[in-house]
């Protein structure tokens, strides 16, 4: 596993949009917003934007944002977002490493808390995080802009 770079952010964005939600969410044929979404990612010391590969191709995905705040006596919590395992290299155990890794990179980091949201319908994700210790305790609320 290591940081990602410009040039993984087609295969990145490939994963993104390899399953139902994804497709309606993404656009692989325009690179250009993805490459410029990365540079603000890159250029931020809060985000890990980490690629998983084999013989030198990405075959998974997740980022970690680092969130500091006030609460919880002005604790960091770590988010997780965008967990993605390329469909050939699904039930292998890849999913469990990125997300342990994020785990102990946000322990690493000093976080208090580690959290994560998950489509309302991916029902097999959602046992997925309780498998590793996560706990559905909280309700999620979304706006588009």
């Amino acid at each position: 596993m290591r940081r990602a770079t410009a040039d993984d952010v087609p295969a990145l964005v490939a994963m993104l949009a390899d399953d139902p939600l994804g497709a309606q969410r993404e656009s692989p044929g325009e690179p250009a917003v993805y490459l410029e979404a990365f540079e603000r990612i890159d250029t931020d010391p809060n985000q890990h934007l980490i690629v998983a590969e084999r013989d030198g191709v990405p075959i998974g995905t997740l980022q970690l944002t680092l969130i500091p705040g006030l609460s919880r006596r002005g604790s960091t919590r770590a988010l997780i977002e965008g967990v993605r395992v390329h469909s050939d290299a699904r039930g292998g155990g890849l999913g469990s490493t990125l997300i342990r890794w994020a785990i102990e990179e946000a322990r690493r980091q000093g976080c208090a808390l580690v959290q994560l949201t998950s489509d309302a319908t991916r029902i097999e994700a959602h046992r997925f995080y309780e498998r590793l210790g996560f706990e559905a305790s909280h309700l999620g609320f979304k706006m588009q802009l």
